[in-house]
């Protein structure tokens, strides 16, 4: 009788592989060859599962979204039912930053997914979605507790290009944890006005 091949294992397998490979050498070192190599498995299983090295991207954003998006839930439930727009937003974005080595290995890959995807639009507009989605949401919470007449939208976008821009300075060592979230915080204080940080 053929042994059961269990797919969502060999898939979950080739991504943890991918995942390695791309925040330890670089998306550029991502291949089929590189991949099937730091899995223990034959090239032809790693193209069983991705036709293409733009699949291959594609799924390793996701799984980064998957673990920004636990990561997240389980911060914002830890401040209860009902927290402040503020707060929720400050958590939020807090656990998005690089400020931990788990966080900064999925960081690396989201960095260098979206220089990628900078010359291959068809692969870019799959995050289209996602970015309006999130803007949408950000603005939502400014217009709920900003404390001064701003525009939601348009401090949604500086507030992710604030984020993203921190992001990319943890990532390349230019200033430590607490230097970014004390950025974050000032940024926050002028939409939200100035209350005592959570730490």
């Amino acid at each position: 009788m053929p042994k059961r091949v269990d797919h969502r294992e060999r898939r979950a397998l080739i991504a943890d592989a991918l995942m390695r490979v791309a925040a330890e050498q670089g998306l550029e070192a991502v291949s089929l060859r590189h991949v099937a190599a730091a899995a223990g498995v034959s090239a032809g299983m790693v193209q069983h599962y991705f036709r293409t090295r733009d699949e291959m991207m594609t799924f390793a954003l996701a799984v980064v979204r998957e673990r920004n998006e636990a990561r997240v839930t389980r911060a914002v439930t830890a401040l209860g039912a009902t927290p402040a727009p503020r707060a929720l937003l400050r958590t939020m974005l807090a656990e998005l930053l690089p400020l931990d080595e788990e966080r900064r290995a999925d960081g690396r890959v989201a960095l260098a997914f979206l220089a990628y995807t900078a010359v291959r639009p068809a692969v870019a507009a799959a995050l289209h979605d996602e970015t309006a989605a999130l803007l949408g949401f950000v603005a939502g919470l400014i217009r709920a507790g900003a404390a001064r007449d701003v525009d939601p939208e348009r401090a949604a976008v500086g507030l992710l290009a604030v984020m993203e821009g921190l992001g990319i300075y943890l990532l390349g060592g230019h200033y430590p944890p607490e230097t970014a979230l004390a950025a974050l915080d000032t940024q926050l204080d002028l939409l939200f006005g100035p209350v005592g940080h959570p730490s």
